[in-house]
């Protein structure tokens, strides 16, 4: 599948909101590979930390199952947050208020909000400088965006696992590429990107190492991109099934499968 594709892809609205996100399944697949990773990061505690001298509204957009959410609302109970994502599947386990919204027109009045969380959701947004502009509509002066994403090199192990698995399953040497979801939206690319609209960015590299000794995980985690099966220009199950069983060949000879890991959470200042 070629880069556009991907691209496309990534940011359907109708495979995001009816397959990828109708439920919080497949992102807490992905979201669950962490619990082997070393050193463990507390996410939502970075953030709590960052929003420590913030008061008033934070928005939460493309809030996914919740996750900063809960611990907000459980440690800083000062705060307004509200949640928005555009799959209404994904927000019905989000303690509210939630709505149903579109980042790139945010739902709120100029200057509204103290502080803007994207966390791993930009590269889903068809226009992200569009998004990026709403962020900053919304905040007041000296208000705070709170991003994350990965670098280009996280995890290669799998985009290799998969590359090697779907040649096997074709019968050639390297498969087709899997779809990278962060690739329109990197580590690398995100401090430009905010410098359009924000000033003093600051970003918080997070590497880490996933260590499993299991193929379990690792087939969870590359299962919950089924959504965009059909871009995947092979059979995705067989490919699946495939990478299992090379996860579990590594295993057996090497005593674990492991994944190098880096993201980063960005602060930029209105």
């Amino acid at each position: 599948m070629t880069a556009p594709a991907q691209h496309d892809a990534v940011t359907n609205r109708a495979t995001l909101a009816g397959s990828a996100y109708a439920t919080d399944r497949d992102l807490a697949a992905r979201q669950s590979l962490y619990r082997f990773q070393q050193p463990q990061y507390d996410l939502p505690g970075l953030v709590e930390h960052e929003l420590a001298l913030v008061r008033g509204l934070v928005l939460d957009m493309g809030c996914g199952n919740g996750t900063f959410i809960r611990r907000l609302r459980q440690n800083r109970s000062d705060l307004h947050v509200l949640g928005m994502d555009i799959a209404p599947g994904i927000l019905a386990g989000v303690p509210g208020p939630v709505v149903v919204a579109d980042a790139q027109h945010l739902p709120v009045a100029d200057h509204a909000a103290a502080a803007v969380l994207a966390m791993h959701m930009l590269y889903h947004v068809p226009d992200i400088d569009q998004a990026i502009a709403e962020a900053h509509r919304a905040l007041h002066p000296g208000g705070m965006l709170i991003a994350s994403t990965n670098s280009a090199t996280d995890k290669a192990e799998l985009d290799q696992l998969w590359i090697r698995a779907a040649g096997d399953v074709l019968g050639v040497n390297d498969g087709p590429a899997r779809v990278l979801l962060s690739a329109r939206f990197t580590l690398e690319d995100a401090p430009a990107c905010l410098g359009r609209r924000f000033h003093d960015i600051r970003v918080i590299t997070l590497p880490g190492t996933i260590t499993v000794t299991d193929p379990a995980p690792v087939t969870a985690h590359m299962a919950s991109y089924r959504a965009w099966a059909d871009q995947s220009g092979v059979p995705f199950d067989q490919t699946i099934e495939r990478a299992a069983q090379i996860t579990a060949d590594t295993i057996a000879r090497h005593g674990a499968f492991q994944i190098s890991c880096l993201g980063g959470i960005l602060i930029a200042t209105h």
